[in-house]
């Protein structure tokens, strides 16, 4: 189910051209690089601009606006950026139970968290691992 999810952030079907069911596909599919079109989907998901993603995927602007004009993919390692920022907001999803609560909760600074927003960590593993961490403890009621 999780995979799906993810897929789903990343517009599904539609942008990404076929069915995603299992976590090989989305691997194959992260190696081949995602179509540009998969930042706009991600960040209507969470409500923010492709200028404002961009830069969290360390994606240049004009990067990704020359790559959505020309309908061209992503690199691997852009790719591989991108779901993670969507596994943790498919993640959050779950855990929270509600699309706009979740991307509200990705917004707000957590104390848990240092203080510190859990969309601003999602640009490296670590940060998305300790995001993923509080998300769990949120599932089991530990708040902390």
């Amino acid at each position: 189910m999780e995979t799906e999810a993810i897929a789903a952030a990343l517009g599904g079907r539609r942008v990404l051209g076929r069915t995603i069911r299992k976590t090989d596909d989305l691997a194959r599919l992260v190696r081949k690089g995602l179509p540009a079109t998969s930042v706009t989907a991600l960040a209507e998901k969470l409500d923010l601009a492709n200028a404002v993603l961009s830069q969290k995927l360390g994606i240049p602007q004009r990067t990704l606006t020359r790559r959505l004009s020309q309908e061209s993919r992503l690199t691997a390692a852009e790719s591989d950026r991108t779901v993670r920022l969507a596994r943790v907001y498919a993640h959050a999803v779950e855990m929270i139970g509600d699309e706009a609560k979740a991307v509200e909760w990705l917004r707000t600074p957590n104390r848990a968290l240092g203080g510190e927003r859990p969309l601003d960590l999602l640009d490296t593993d670590l940060g998305a691992r300790s995001v993923e961490d509080v998300l769990g403890r949120i599932a089991y009621g530990v708040y902390s």
